[in-house]
């Protein structure tokens, strides 16, 4: 029982992938499946969480690129010694 034509494919975006995720889990967790199609999902599943996984290592390194380049530590100036 295929959720979704992409279930063969890359998703689209993380968030894609989540949907589908969630999909998968509702209908392992409803007993809707065969025990066939129960496996197809599962794997299907560790497909998801591996992309999702990947995208968020991407996201992480780019967010610490973006770290070093813009956040410094505040200099403590005399501000409050000048009186």
């Amino acid at each position: 029982m295929a959720t979704k034509s992409s279930a063969a494919g890359a998703p689209a975006s993380f968030e894609q992938a989540m949907a589908e995720l969630e999909q998968l889990v509702e209908q392992m967790e409803a007993g809707e499946l065969t025990l066939e199609a129960s496996v197809a999902a599962y794997k299907r599943g560790s497909e998801l969480v591996k992309f999702c996984a990947a995208q968020l290592d991407r996201v992480e390194a780019q967010v610490k690129v973006l770290e070093s380049d813009m956040l410094k530590p505040f200099a403590v100036d005399g501000a409050g010694d000048s009186e």
